[in-house]
């Protein structure tokens, strides 16, 4: 091969879609790292605070990774180039108001926007109309009659799927109680009122509990957090929680409440892949949200004492250190620019480098992005964001359980808003934990899974039939299902830890034994080993074992020399 072919053999096209959906192309190198193409893509959009910031991409398995920066590149792809990719927000910031440069902020802004289209950002609707309202003042700017006809606000798509009314309201707050807020403002509020909402940076991973029934595990700036439904069943502190473990497709988490009081949740993820996933991402959030210092980080394992699993090691930076480094940028903001001549209901902002314009005054007129596309499932179409195939129901939106089919596909409705579907103040409960002998009437499951309302008046039917009153505690004999099931569960476990245990010890003592024969039917001349050797009992196994199976080895081993020159 030519010299330039063989150049071109080592390169390998890449493509990674970005925030406001432009793509950025390069040519990588093969042995290239992830850190050099994220560097390439920070250089291309002036961007310092990247440390929130990650690359996102599918293998051909349909299932989502993070792009470790300390890896090649085309050894985690999996795949042929080219290679395509997608920059998220893979860690969200605790307090955007905190974030130094507006692009930055910008950006982040765009990602939850892109939350709260796909259904991640749940919401009332109250809370909904005033953030579709600061879009539309960051979009279009201040409420014009002459440009703003009536119904306009229905050209832009917030959601999945909503209401004539909510349209209205979105509207009406924009006309009325956004007047004169730039864009850079409206952006500041949508993020400082996103940031006060339970499911703010959520990137739900569709799971099973115990029970079977289906929950989504996220990872937010402020902790671990389950919800089923659309109700928060678990939420954890960073601080509470001192484990992160898989085996298989079981995930499990554990956590301490109140110093003594010790937790231990299990969940089931669809494969064995989904489940490392999730695990890496729980690893990498704890470390960034909770860590003081970057030197504090451990490479942590999925394994148990004996058998060796997955080891892994987050390799950034934590918040703490952002935060300080941010603090330091010391340079002109860098310009956000607008793409000329766009159709407002159809594209999208571009965000450049070029030369700043100190003498252009800071406006912007940006157009929201809308996606109408052909089916549920097109509105995955950053495929890097995107949930495996095989279980999209999960992945994507969970705004409304009544969306989804039980057998794990979609149905055609989207997700809607409204004041039934999400409330935050259904969702404050503290952890549940089934406790032995209670049976807690608002967490039956272990797991904390909701129950129905038919579930609910048959339990109370039941606690006043045997003389209780409703929410007083049931006789301490009683148990729940669920927790028969655990206690089962956890008796397998044990025995089969005890198992394993049993058969290493084996394993090793065979072991010894046989490096004991060889050390004494050795020539060494050693005190220790001269003492096995006269002792009657090495003698009486020399003679009558010993000898016998290595005449026995030799014999063998000169019929297959002679097996073998006669061949």
């Amino acid at each position: 091969m030519s010299s330039s072919v063989r150049s071109l053999d080592r390169e390998c096209n890449c493509t990674v879609r970005l925030l406001d959906d432009s793509e950025y192309t390069c040519t990588i190198q093969r042995d290239a790292k992830g850190q050099y193409l994220f560097d390439l893509i920070c250089h291309h959009l002036n961007l310092l605070e990247k440390d929130y910031f990650g690359i996102r991409y599918v293998d051909p398995d349909k299932q989502r990774h993070w792009l470790e920066f300390t890896k090649s590149i085309a050894k985690q792809m999996k795949s042929q180039p080219p290679f395509t990719m997608c920059l998220r927000v893979k860690f969200y910031p605790p307090d955007p108001a905190a974030l130094k440069e507006e692009i930055t902020r910008y950006l982040v802004f765009l990602q939850v926007k892109r939350d709260l289209y796909h259904g991640r950002l749940l919401c009332k609707t109250s809370d909904a109309a005033l953030l579709a309202a600061y879009i539309l003042q960051a979009e279009i700017g201040d409420y014009d009659p002459g440009k703003h006809p009536e119904g306009y606000s229905s050209k832009f798509q917030f959601f999945p799927k909503h209401s004539e009314k909510l349209e209205r309201r979105i509207a009406e707050i924009h006309k009325t109680e956004l007047i004169g807020q730039t864009p850079e403002t409206s952006e500041l509020n949508f993020l400082q009122k996103a940031q006060t909402l339970e499911t703010y940076g959520v990137d739900p991973h569709p799971c099973k509990d115990v029970s079977g029934n289906p929950a989504f595990l996220a990872f937010t700036p402020f902790g671990f957090t389950v919800l089923q439904g659309n109700r928060r069943v678990h939420f954890l502190k960073w601080e509470e929680v001192t484990k992160l473990k898989f085996e298989a497709k079981t995930f499990h988490i554990y956590a301490t409440q109140n110093e003594d009081r010790k937790i231990i949740l299990t969940y089931f993820a669809p494969t064995p892949e989904a489940c490392k996933h999730l695990w890496k991402c729980g690893v990498e959030n704890q470390a960034f949200y909770k860590l003081e210092k970057s030197s504090q980080v451990r490479t942590v394992s999925s394994s148990n004492l004996f058998f060796k699993g997955s080891r892994f090691r987050y390799s950034g930076k934590v918040a703490k250190e952002v935060m300080e480094q941010s603090a330091r940028i010391k340079r002109d903001p860098p310009e956000i620019h607008s793409r000329a001549g766009m159709v407002p209901s159809r594209s999208c902002p571009s965000i450049t480098h070029g030369p700043r314009l100190t003498s252009v005054p800071r406006t912007r007129r940006r157009a929201v992005h809308i996606s109408i596309m052909e089916g549920r499932l097109e509105s995955l179409r950053d495929s890097a964001h995107s949930t495996p195939v095989r279980s999209v129901s999960h992945g994507d939106s969970f705004m409304s359980s009544r969306g989804h089919l039980e057998d794990g596909s979609e149905a055609s409705t989207s997700g809607v808003i409204s004041d039934e579907t999400y409330s935050p103040s259904d969702s404050v409960l503290p952890t549940p934990v089934a406790e032995d002998g209670v049976e807690l009437p608002s967490a039956r499951h272990l797991n904390g899974a909701p129950c129905s309302i038919d579930e609910e008046k048959e339990l109370e039917a039941r606690a006043l039939k045997e003389g209780l009153r409703p929410g007083r505690k049931a006789p301490r004999t009683v148990r729940s299902r669920p927790s028969q099931g655990a206690d089962v569960e956890d008796l397998n476990k044990f025995v089969l830890s005890v198992l394993r245990l049993f058969l290493v010890t084996i394993g090793l003592l065979f072991a010894l034994l046989l490096l004991l024969i060889m050390l004494t039917e050795s020539d060494l001349d050693i005190a220790f080993l001269r003492d096995i050797r006269k002792t009657p009992e090495f003698q009486q196994f020399h003679f009558e074992y010993f000898c016998p199976l290595r005449r026995w080895f030799a014999c063998k081993l000169r019929w297959m020399g002679g097996f073998l020159v006669s061949k």
